[in-house]
């Protein structure tokens, strides 16, 4: 019989305390990959509610040309 391994449920850094910031490119970084592109949830970890938040804060990031739009 095969063993199935449960993978442990990622919490979501959010809901957890910290706060995430357009200005800060070092935290944006963890939520891309490295072309550019927004992670996924199940990727991340992060719940739909703060998904949609770091979204819209890489999106700022990029139009203040703190963030890439690709590498």
């Amino acid at each position: 019989m095969a063993e199935f391994r449960r993978k442990r449920k990622k919490v979501c850094q959010l809901c957890a305390g910290k706060d995430l910031d357009y200005k800060n490119a070092e935290d944006l970084r963890k939520y891309i990959n490295e072309k550019g592109k927004i992670l996924p949830r199940r990727v991340t970890g992060t719940c739909a509610k703060h998904q949609r938040v770091v979204a819209i804060q890489i999106k700022r990031a990029r139009m203040m040309a703190i963030l890439p739009f690709t590498k």
